[in-house]
């Protein structure tokens, strides 16, 4: 029974995280209606980002850098959406669907060969949140993990918030549901279109500093969890926010029991992705649309 509890605790703690860089993609397709195949690269810049800052600033708490890294990387996808993407949606590329493909596979070589270039291949890891772990209960639970799902859950709530009570969120679902409509009210769009974008790649850096303590960072890190991303939002329903959350603990408890009750366990790791991979592909021919979501 304690094996089932920690196993457990284990899949909700990541599945936190895992929603977290899930809804920074269900944002930006949501409101742009363009996947981000770059998105496991602003992951890595994320913990690339985390890095740099607890060097140059040694005696700063590391979970204080965990917001600056995501707002660095966030401008960056500022930049890329004005250059790149407004152009889409101001309607000057003649096809952008297969537009939008190109230039966000084209962006995630760019940066994975940049990070190649720049910080090598072999793995870097920052400091420890707080290191050692942390008993609940008859558990024991990496300590790095519960800072890593709180910063998460925080960060989650303050999400929510925004989009359900403010302006600006009110202003993002007008958009995503009738840009039209919306620029009638006089809501901008292309503002509206790099907000989110930069929304979104800075929750997908923001995991990606909260997990750099726990998984090295590497150039290629980020490609797990794109994919990862890419499962749960199918599973939650596309552009459900609350289907990525649900859809990350799902996720999170799958790989979890997986690994835990996997047969042998010295390959039960090598597996843990293709638990996912299942669900994703029992989602996909009994309920297309997702858990949460609409059929066309």
């Amino acid at each position: 029974m304690d094996y089932f509890i920690s196993l457990t605790i284990t899949g909700l703690v990541m599945g936190i995280i895992f929603a977290l860089m899930a809804l920074g993609l269900t944002l930006i397709f949501s409101i742009l209606n363009v996947i981000n195949f770059a998105h496991g690269e602003f992951y890595m810049l994320g913990g690339y980002a985390m890095i740099f800052l607890l060097e140059a600033f040694v005696d700063v708490p590391p979970i204080l850098m965990v917001p600056i890294a995501g707002i660095l990387v966030a401008i960056v996808g500022i930049v890329f959406e004005i250059a790149f993407l407004r152009p889409m949606h101001d309607e000057k590329i003649e096809r952008p669907a297969e537009y939008a493909v190109l230039i966000t596979f084209g962006l995630s070589f760019f940066l994975l060969n940049l990070a190649l270039a720049v910080w090598g291949p072999f793995p870097h890891s920052p400091p420890s949140f707080i290191g050692g772990s942390v008993r609940l209960g008859p558990i024991l639970v990496s300590a790095d993990r519960l800072v890593a799902s709180g910063m998460s859950l925080l960060l989650l709530a303050l999400l929510l918030l925004l989009i359900n009570k403010t302006w600006l969120g009110k202003a993002l679902r007008a958009v995503s549901q009738d840009k039209q409509a919306a620029a009638v009210v006089g809501i901008n769009s292309d503002v509206m279109n790099t907000i989110a974008f930069a929304l979104g790649v800075g929750l997908a850096a923001v995991s990606g500093a909260l997990l750099a303590s726990t998984f090295s960072v590497t150039p290629d890190v980020g490609a797990v969890p794109a994919i990862r991303s890419y499962i749960i939002i199918v599973l939650g329903g596309m552009g459900s926010i609350p289907g990525s959350i649900v859809g990350a603990i799902i996720i999170g408890l799958v790989e979890s029991y997986g690994a835990g009750y996997f047969p042998d366990p010295s390959r039960a790791l090598n597996y843990k992705t293709a638990y996912g991979l299942v669900i994703f592909a029992l989602v996909l021919l009994i309920r297309p649309q997702g858990l949460f979501g609409r059929k066309e």
